[in-house]
């Protein structure tokens, strides 16, 4: 099993801003082709040789460039009160069933303000997604 979190950084649909000739001149085509190459680097695992595979990513260009998620989901499904919606492209997996709601629901990360660590702050997985898929696809027969 594969289960991928290729970089999102020139996928995601709040880059897109990044992209615009207008405002960024000759620095835009560079996105531009680090956006290819971010694709390209994200189809790699939809024909990698697993038998199961997983790849996740936030609402971005691949909804648009490979198909639709199979499943969309939010880590106040899976125990934390915040919202960020994390797509999931499957092969020969079950969505994942939410194992915990809870209320209290906050656009954290998407209000960080800028700092050092903010790309990595936002790229994180949470534990009670990580752990949903653990317990979930992990313990799957043939």
């Amino acid at each position: 099993m594969v289960i991928a979190h290729p970089p999102c950084t020139y996928l995601t649909v709040s880059g897109n801003k990044h992209f615009s000739e207008e405002k960024f001149g000759a620095k835009a085509l560079g996105r531009y082709m680090d956006r290819i190459d971010g694709i390209k680097f994200f189809m790699e695992f939809t024909c990698c040789n697993a038998k199961r595979v997983a790849i996740e990513n936030p609402i971005g260009i691949m909804s648009s460039v490979y198909r639709k998620p199979d499943q969309i989901i939010q880590p106040w499904q899976f125990g934390h009160g915040e919202t960020k919606a994390t797509c999931l492209w499957l092969t020969n997996l079950p969505p994942l069933i939410p194992t915990d709601i809870v209320e209290g629901r906050e656009q954290r990360v998407f209000k960080m303000p800028p700092s050092p660590e903010r790309s990595k702050l936002r790229s994180k997985t949470y534990s009670g997604i990580a752990s949903a898929m653990s317990i979930q696809w992990g313990t799957l027969k043939e």
